[in-house]
Formats: C-alpha cells, structure tokens, sequence
C-alpha cells in the first residue's frame, strides 16, 4: 500500500536525514526547500500541516533533496536568500551571502552614524550585491555605487536592485575592483573580496566548492585583494571617510598591517557573531 505523506510527514523525514549528514540547519533548509517545491511560503506550510502531497509534488521535492545532499547550496535550489532583511536573488554565478557578513554593516553605521546625510558609498567586489544593498537601506539619502568584475554576477547584482526597489540609488558598474571609480571620492568604502588561499580552495566542502572560484580565490596568500584594495582606497576616500573590509578569522594581522601601510588612522578589529575576527576598519586621515 501506497505510504500518504503529509506536509509534516516529509518535513520530519527530510530535517532528519538532513541532520545525519551533517546539516546544521537541517530543519530549516527542508522548510524552505519544500516551500519552494510547492511554490508557496514558509507560513503556509506551518498552516498546512496535514496537507497530502501529490505525487508530482514529492518528485519535485525529492529532486531538490537529492541535489542538497550532493552539495548544492539551498540557495541556488531555491534561488535567493535573505541579508539584513532584504530578499535577494541567487544564481550560481555569485557567492551565497553569510550572516557574517551583515558584521561590515554593522561596522559601518557605527563609523558613519549620521544616517540621514547624503553620504557616498563604494562597495568593491559586490558580488549579489548584497552590501551594497542593504548599506542603501541603512542610508536613505545615500548614493551607493557597487564595482563587480564578473558581468554574470553584476547581472545578478542589477535583478536584486530591481528587485528590491532601489533603482536611481544603487548603480552597479562593472570592471576590476576601483577602475570603475577613478577620480571619483566617497565617504565610506567597504568590500568584501575574494580571501581563500589559492591552494586551500580545493580542500574547502563540496558545497563552498559550488561556489565561483572568482569569489574565493584571493591568491597564494589570500590577501592580493588587500594589496590592491587598501592603498586605493585611501585615495578615493575624503578626509575622515572610513574603509571597511571583511576577511578570514586567520588574516587580521596581515590586513591590519596594510591598513597602516596605506595611512589609515584609529584601524580597528571586529569579531562576527561567533566572535571569530572578521571585519577591519580604518579611517582616512583629516588633512
């Protein structure tokens, strides 16, 4: 005889298998992948309960579950995800933005906490554009310019500004890191660039290896992008602008270090939510 599933029933089955393979938010990945499958939401679910599932609707939920157990993010399954309250849309093309990364946010209020002033911003390597997106919500008469290198990702980048209502306040640009901006000046900088040592990408899980390796690789050393980014920065930023950067838990020091080589002044450490060190910040000189 033919077993009925419920909503409830392959939520239940779905978070535990997740779990023994070693998913820690297995629960929670099951809920979004079904809501996906039954194009629905979360909240319906939680109404659904007892709800039988039709066959085709089982297929399409299995096929997700077979391709997140081999490694697959959730979020290109169901492609987007959530960043400081903003739903963003995600394809395989750009990195899946972590929590820990809402820590630069964070960093830059407190550095420039007149929120209500026309301020420019600049964020390098913007990927989703997560960043960029989300400092123009904290900032509502900021003008936010977003550089990506890769046009696949800046595509995704310019879906999520659509997307989420900010046409007119961010413009994403593409080209390598700061060229798009030459000349130009702004009083907050932030980026989160590729960090993995070379050598180290292929050890990562299979599930970050789905990820673009342009997004990752931040060559031998993993700080190419701080030898760039730091020094250039510096030049773009007025008197009193702040720089703010993300990068390995492994990698303060050295980051650090470029910060001081470039002149920035009152260079700061901040832990993420796990209290790993993860977010560096400088401020430009006043001259």
């Amino acid at each position: 005889m033919t077993q009925t599933w419920t909503t409830l029933g392959v939520l239940d089955w779905t978070a535990k298998r997740f779990a023994d393979q070693g998913i820690s938010a297995g629960r929670l990945e099951a809920q979004l992948l079904l809501a996906y499958a039954l194009k629905c939401s979360r909240t319906q679910l939680y109404m659904n309960f007892d709800k039988p599932l039709a066959e085709p609707e089982l297929a399409s939920y299995r096929e997700l579950i077979k391709r997140r157990l081999a490694g697959e993010p959730v979020a290109y399954l169901v492609h987007e995800t959530e960043f400081w309250g903003l739903t963003l849309t995600i394809e395989p093309v750009v990195l899946v933005p972590r929590p820990d990364s809402e820590t630069v946010i964070e960093v830059a209020i407190a550095v420039r906490p007149d929120r209500a002033a026309t301020t420019r911003i600049l964020d390098i390597c913007t990927g989703s554009g997560a960043l960029a997106l989300a400092l123009a919500k904290e900032y509502p008469s900021a003008h936010v310019i977003a550089t990506e290198l890769s046009p696949e990702a800046a595509a995704v980048a310019r879906t999520n500004v659509v997307r989420n209502a900010f046409t007119g306040r961010v413009e994403i640009r593409e080209g390598d890191l700061l060229a798009p901006v030459t000349g130009e000046t702004f009083q907050l900088i932030v980026s989160n660039p590729p960090y993995i040592s070379t050598a180290v990408i292929a050890t990562l899980s299979a599930e970050v290896k789905r990820e673009p390796v342009m997004a990752l690789d931040g060559g031998p050393d993993g700080l190419v992008f701080y030898d760039r980014i730091c020094a250039a920065a510096r030049e773009l930023l007025e008197p009193g602008g702040a720089l703010v950067v993300e990068h390995g838990y492994d990698q303060a020091e050295p980051v650090y270090a470029r910060f001081v080589a470039a002149g920035f002044q009152n260079v700061t450490l901040v832990k993420d939510l796990a209290k790993n060190p993860r977010v560096t910040h400088g401020l430009a000189p006043l001259r």
